[in-house]
């Protein structure tokens, strides 16, 4: 027997003709990029299928934009691929301790290696 599938998206109907403009105008001003030196960034190390690991830096707030700029910056200074989204920067490899000076360079201030 087949299970129901839900949407992922809260709203279910809408009267509204406008709503569309909205949600676009809220995305637009989303959260203000926080000053590098008052982000709380922590550092982890995760271990995926067949033991491959990857440096996830959680507890960045701020615009996509500038995540992904930020993201871009680090893959290119260690040589890595990796991804940006839902406020996390994915890199390849552990890369834990030269991602902290890299920071500390751009003025992050408050950073710490997390998990185990």
């Amino acid at each position: 027997m087949a299970k129901n599938k839900r949407s992922s998206s809260p709203i279910v109907f809408s009267t509204d003709p406008d709503f569309l403009k909205r949600l676009k105008a809220e995305e637009d001003t989303a959260s203000p990029a926080l000053a590098p030196e008052r982000q709380v960034l922590r550092i982890w190390l995760e271990r995926g299928k067949g033991g491959k690991e990857a440096t996830v830096i959680k507890g960045f707030v701020g615009p996509q934009e500038a995540l992904e700029e930020l993201a871009r910056w680090l893959k290119g200074k260690c040589a890595v691929g990796g991804s940006a989204k839902d406020g996390e920067i994915i890199l390849q490899g552990n890369h834990r301790d030269r991602v902290i000076t890299l920071l500390q360079e751009r003025g992050y201030k408050n950073i710490k290696k997390a998990g185990g």
